[in-house]
């Protein structure tokens, strides 16, 4: 009678570098990109006094707007991939999941219709175009991720969520740091045009390079974690 009998696995490895996952690591830059986002770009937010506000009083309702809605997604965000608060917070998980979507939706239309403003006052209508594109992929890919989540297909929906976060929050500060680090945004509109239609064109495809990373790492570690039998 043959006994299968298992060779005892190599001991787990402690979870030192769990931190050092691609996900840890992309929500880390990210944080540094806002930080520097937000001391660069946005620091008029802090100053009434700021020359800026005169070019955005025609519309500053609209801005207003805006800022919450964009501001809702853009915190809520790296909270929708956590699995620790995923598992322990359910509940919460779900009502900032709707939060996201509605901030979405809105940040997505009125950036567009800003921007249509905008071209009224001597804008240039390819910025228009490319405010609605990103605008209009952005609320598309949350709502498809949205629906799938109501239909019980979670891994679809985390692709799904993926896409919309690379549309959305990783595409508005990526645009503002590669124009500041760059000095590119002293070039004028036409620069600065190029640089957001690059982010946007580029936003679906990075997102699924990251996806497939992870999937290869997960499958890798899998395969080293699987017990060696023998009979």
């Amino acid at each position: 009678m043959n006994l299968a009998t298992s060779i005892p696995s190599a001991p787990a490895q402690p979870q030192s570098r769990s931190w050092l996952q691609p996900k840890n690591l992309l929500f880390a830059l990210f944080g540094l990109m806002a930080i520097y986002v937000l001391q660069h770009n946005e620091r008029f937010i802090v100053d009434p006094q700021a020359p800026v506000w005169n070019h955005y009083q025609p519309f500053k309702w609209w801005l207003l707007v805006h800022g919450l809605g964009g501001a809702c997604a853009f915190v809520l965000a790296p909270m929708q991939f956590s699995e620790r608060l995923r598992r322990r917070y359910t509940g919460l998980h779900r009502i900032a999941g709707r939060i996201y979507v509605v901030g979405a939706i809105i940040a997505g239309l009125t950036g567009a219709y800003i921007q249509f403003f905008q071209e009224r006052t001597g804008g240039t209508q390819s910025f228009t175009l490319a405010a609605a594109t990103q605008g209009m992929l952005w609320m598309v890919t949350t709502l498809i991720a949205f629906v799938l989540i109501l239909k019980g297909k979670v891994q679809q929906h985390r692709q799904w969520m993926t896409r919309s976060l690379f549309l959305g929050p990783v595409v508005f500060v990526t645009v503002r740091v590669i124009l500041g680090v760059t000095g590119l945004e002293k070039l004028g509109p036409s620069m600065i045009e190029t640089v957001v239609w690059v982010c946007i064109t580029c936003a679906v495809p990075v997102a699924d390079i990251v996806m497939q990373y992870e999937e290869w790492l997960r499958s890798r570690s899998a395969k080293c974690a699987a017990p060696i039998s023998a009979k």
